[in-house]
């Protein structure tokens, strides 16, 4: 049965602010020099792997227009809260860091600017690959398997920055398309 999608209390919801709520913890098990813990990241794999769960329960029941607004932001605290405490215990540089940081506060001001006016902007497909490659960069700066590889984590990185700026470049394209379109029509 689909849900209304002005519903508060869902499934996917649920998961997803438990995600939010979560996500503290996780990030107080991130070692204060570099390398990784098991607890760290067993958590961090837990909290990536409810992404899909809760995207999977609003595909399959309906999607809310809370769960639109709550996923993205628990993607961006879980991701940037995991990169700002891999900076602050020097495993991350805070160029990288900045720029995913600076992308995702540009995309998430436009998104609430238009969003005002009835339009809404979904996540692009490399979007969501520069998440998974977040997601797996963090990963791997945590995983006690790969303390040695700082090679791998920042590679993966460094992708992420590489995708977030294609991205951005995308909903820049975009929305000066959508702006030409609609000053055409009028």
């Amino acid at each position: 049965m689909p849900v209304d999608p002005s519903a508060v209390k869902t499934w996917a919801n649920l998961v997803t602010v438990a995600r939010i709520l979560i996500a503290p913890f996780m990030f107080l098990l991130i070692p204060e020099e570099p390398g990784g813990t098991w607890p760290a990241f067993l958590l961090w794999f837990l909290l990536c792997s409810t992404d899909g769960v809760d995207g999977y329960l609003a595909r399959r029941h309906g999607a809310t227009n809370l769960g639109a607004f709550l996923d993205p932001l628990a993607d961006k605290v879980l991701v940037l809260g995991a990169m700002f405490f891999l900076v602050s215990n020097g495993t991350f540089s805070i160029v990288p860091v900045a720029i995913i940081a600076g992308r995702e506060l540009a995309i998430s001001l436009y998104r609430t600017f238009v969003g005002a006016k009835g339009v809404s902007v979904p996540a692009s497909k490399i979007a969501k690959w520069k998440t998974f490659v977040q997601q797996l960069a963090v990963g791997f700066a945590i995983l006690p398997l790969t303390d040695e590889s700082k090679w791998l984590w920042n590679g993966l990185l460094w992708i992420s920055v590489a995708l977030a700026l294609i991205s951005f470049g995308q909903y820049i394209y975009r929305a000066r398309r959508h702006v030409a379109t609609v000053g055409m029509a009028t």
